[in-house]
C-alpha cells in the first residue's frame, strides 16, 4: 500500500525505512539552518525529534527559513517545527524545548537520543552540545558559519581539524583541542566570508569574545539558498550514517 515514504523505501529498502522510523534525532536550533533539517529528516520518514530553540520567529528570518513567513511571525520555532512534522507524519513523537542551551545545562540530552544536529549560532552552545555528545558517545555534526556567503558549491563535510578558510571553524578547532576532543564532524564552507572581516561583522576577535561572554550572537547577512542547503546536506548526512548502522 502506498504511504507518504514509498519512494524512499524504492531508494534504501523497508530496512531502511525502519531504521529512520526508529531513528530519534535532536536537532539544536530551528533557523536557517536547522529547520531545514528538521524538514528533510522529517520527509525522509524520521519519526522521534527532539526539537530545541528558545527563539520566535522574526520578519527577518522570512529570506531564509522554511518555517518563517508572514503569519507564523512571533511564534515560537519549535512549535511551528512541531506542526509541519505533524503534518508530513501526523504518527511522529516530538519533544520539544523552547529555551537556550547553556554550558553547564545538561537537561538536553540522553541515551534515548541517537543522532544530534548542531545548528545554533553561539560557539559556548556548541561546546556545550559536543562536550555531551562525546561524554555518552551519541553521534553529532556540527554546522560551522553560512552567513556572508553566495556559494553553496563550496560547503563541505570534513573533521573540525581538516577545515580552514571558515573563522567559526578556527576558532572551534582551538577550543575543541583545549578540550581535548580529538574528531568532530562538521559542515563548513572553504568560501571566504563576503566583507565580513573587512566589515566587522565576523571575525577572530569577535568569536573569541563571544566564547568569553563579552559579546552576543552575530548576525551575519544570509540569503535563501545557502543555509537551506546546509541543512539538506547535513540531513543527508544524518540519514546515511544512521540507515548504515
Amino acid at each position: 500500500m502506498l504511504n507518504q515514504f514509498s519512494r524512499t523505501e524504492l531508494l534504501i529498502g523497508k530496512d531502511g525505512v525502519k531504521k529512520l522510523n526508529n531513528a530519534k534525532v535532536a536537532i539544536f536550533g530551528i533557523g536557517g539552518v536547522g529547520s531545514y533539517v528538521v524538514e528533510a529528516l522529517a520527509r525522509a520518514g524520521v519519526k522521534n525529534f527532539l526539537l530545541v530553540d528558545n527563539d520566535v520567529v522574526s520578519i527577518t528570518n522570512i529570506n531564509r527559513q522554511i518555517i518563517a513567513t508572514n503569519k507564523t511571525v512571533g511564534q515560537p520555532k519549535v512549535e511551528i517545527a512541531k506542526e509541519r512534522i505533524l503534518e508530513i507524519n501526523p504518527e511522529a513523537n516530538i519533544e520539544t524545548v523552547q529555551e537556550f542551551v547553556l554550558p553547564g545545562n545538561k537537561m538536553f540530552v540522553d541515551n534515548t537520543i541517537d543522532y544530534i544536529a548542531d545548528c545554533v549560532d553561539t560557539v559556548s552552545a556548541k561546546i556545550e552540545l559536543i562536550m555531551e555528545a562525546n561524554e555518552l558517545n551519541i553521534p553529532i555534526i556540527s554546522c560551522m558559519g553560512t552567513g556572508n556567503k553566495l556559494d553553496p558549491l563550496k560547503f563541505e563535510i570534513s573533521d573540525i581539524y581538516k577545515t580552514s578558510v571558515c573563522p567559526l571553524a578556527k576558532v572551534m578547532r582551538k577550543e575543541l583541542k583545549a578540550r581535548g576532543i580529538k574528531s568532530l564532524k562538521v559542515l563548513y564552507s572553504k568560501e571566504e566570508p563576503i566583507n565580513a572581516v573587512k566589515n566587522g561583522i565576523i571575525d577572530d576577535e569577535g568569536v573569541e569574545a563571544e566564547i568569553k561572554g563579552t559579546s552576543g550572537r552575530y548576525a551575519p547577512g544570509s540569503i535563501s539558498f545557502v543555509p537551506s542547503v546546509a541543512g539538506l546536506i547535513i540531513a543527508g548526512e544524518i540519514i546515511k550514517d544512521i540507515i548504515s548502522k
